[in-house]
């Protein structure tokens, strides 16, 4: 009855059209979910991801949840997530290609989970990193650990998703180090990021983390654009 009386004046909506959301929904209602463009590229050995980096950056496995277009549905989530404080969307995200990832078996062999880290400048004005919840879930899901320290992301740059991948990666390659690598020697590393536009943020953190010895890189995030 509290649950009731509280949607009743402060209803929940879906991220993603705006309406109420029902009692058995949560984040996105389950019309909007029917609609999301899933990529499935995990469940039919896609290599889409793979060969966006192919030659660049040598990689285990790579997937991304969603397709991205822009004014779409997946462009409202991901921009409720990263500009408008709604945290809950990377659970939600999280949780779902988790238990998608969780169920095949070349990612059963995935040691750590790492995220592509964010500089302390928007942290602090966001108040998280949006890729945190997804990938705490993801790796919740995988029964594995989850480092968030084991990349740097040294200064704080604009909005690069108008650059081409070769200036992009340019600029982006000087912007990341090495953090802390306690527990990452001869590890499978799941590299998780919200949105592959020209891969050369996921080709920075991947590079720097195979100077570690031993690593293998595998790479998951929420949506790609094609």
């Amino acid at each position: 009855m509290l649950k009731n009386l509280i949607n009743l004046f402060f209803p929940q909506i879906c991220e993603a059209c705006k309406t109420p959301l029902q009692d058995n929904e949560n984040s996105i209602c389950i019309s909007c979910r029917h609609e999301l463009p899933v990529t499935n590229f995990h469940f039919e050995n896609n290599d889409v991801v793979k060969k966006l980096l192919y030659g660049r950056l040598e990689l285990e496995n790579a997937t991304a949840l969603l397709h991205f277009s822009k004014k779409g549905l997946v462009q409202e989530l991901l921009h409720n997530l990263k500009y408008r404080g709604h945290e809950q969307i990377g659970k939600f995200l999280g949780d779902w290609l988790g238990g998608e990832l969780k169920t095949i078996e070349t990612y059963q062999t995935i040691d750590v989970v790492v995220p592509v880290p964010t500089h302390k400048k928007s942290k602090r004005e966001r108040g998280y990193n949006q890729v945190t919840k997804f990938g705490q879930q993801i790796a919740k899901a995988l029964d594995v650990d989850y480092y968030d320290d084991a990349l740097i992301k040294t200064s704080h740059t604009k909005r690069q998703v108008f650059k081409d991948r070769v200036t992009r990666f340019e600029d982006v390659n000087k912007r990341f180090e090495i953090g802390n690598t306690v527990g990452l020697y001869n590890k499978h590393i799941l590299l998780v990021d919200d949105v592959i536009t020209t891969s050369a943020t996921i080709e920075a953190c991947g590079l720097l983390l195979q100077t570690i010895p031993g690593v293998k890189i595998s790479v998951a995030t929420m949506a790609i654009v094609e």
